[in-house]
């Protein structure tokens, strides 16, 4: 029996490896959105990220109507927030969500047959959270990247303010000097008031994009400057500084929380070894004999 049930896993597992090569070779027409998504950053992929996506793209739509509207809305969401890392799009998340589930079941199931539970329990996991891990870590990545670059763009943007220019210029010169993920932000901010968006909209946007505390306050910060009337170049300063502020606290509490971390491990691990050295050493240079001590 156990050998019959192996049989037809290893069976499926082949059948559906040759189904993928046939669409993966076929020429059947996608839909528009799918289509666009593969051209999307087709060029930011590596190969075998390119060979998943086309494996797995008949069944991105399928993926989705599974998901429903509430978690798809969510998970574009969260996309935007990692900033498209590698040309991702929602369809390519669920392209690659449908290869990566159907290859942890299978491997799992063989997993299980054998006995091989921790395994079967690792496959199935990674099935489920492969396709969620990029997003997590490019989410993580770009915020701290804008929380470090935030308090020096705002110094730049307050000079460049006081120099005469109005904010919407300003805003635009500086942004040319910048490169990465805050850069990008801004030039979609930009995009946004240029398309006939108002300031106050197109902030709220830029605040909902991100998932930083800095980006908040500065947009907090801008909106009650301008709602007040206050100048805008002392707004920039006092955001910048109280950013740095916020820097440096948050850089004592991530010390503080290492400090018993560091304890523990010397605790369990460090001491104990150091103790088994320094009794080995003495042990050994004390010239015992060890046949006497062991008495033989």
């Amino acid at each position: 029996m156990t050998a019959l049930l192996l049989a037809l896993l290893m069976g499926a597992a082949v059948f559906g490896v040759l189904f993928g090569v046939r669409m993966y070779r076929s020429e059947a027409k996608l839909p528009g959105d799918l289509a666009l998504a593969l051209e999307v950053g087709a060029t930011r992929v590596s190969t075998a990220e390119s060979a998943v996506d086309r494996l797995g793209m008949r069944f991105a739509p399928t993926v989705l109507r599974l998901m429903g509207r509430r978690r798809v809305d969510a998970k574009r969401r969260r996309i935007d927030m990692a900033g498209n890392p590698g040309g991702l799009t929602i369809d390519r998340y669920a392209a690659r969500r449908a290869v990566y589930g159907v290859f942890g079941v299978v491997l799992g199931l063989v997993f299980l047959n054998n006995g091989q539970t921790l395994f079967a329990a690792l496959t199935l996991a990674f099935g489920l959270f492969a396709a969620d891990v990029l997003i997590w870590q490019a989410v993580r990545e770009r915020r701290a990247v804008i929380d470090r670059t935030l308090p020096d763009f705002l110094d730049v943007l307050a000079v460049v303010v006081s120099a005469g220019l109005g904010f919407r210029q300003a805003l635009d010169r500086v942004a040319e000097r910048y490169e990465g993920p805050w850069a990008d932000e801004l030039r979609i901010t930009l995009r946004q008031m240029d398309m006939g968006v108002s300031r106050r909209q197109a902030f709220d946007e830029l605040r909902r994009r991100n998932e930083s505390e800095q980006v908040a306050q500065f947009v907090s910060a801008l909106q009650q400057g301008e709602e007040l009337g206050s100048p805008i170049a002392e707004t920039l300063i006092q955001i910048a500084g109280d950013m740095r502020r916020t820097d440096a606290q948050n850089a004592r509490r991530r010390a503080a929380k290492t400090i018993p971390k560091a304890t523990v491990v010397t605790l369990v691990f460090m001491l104990p070894a150091t103790m088994i050295l320094i009794a080995t050493g003495m042990f050994l240079g004390s010239g015992t004999d060890f046949g006497s001590v062991l008495g033989r």
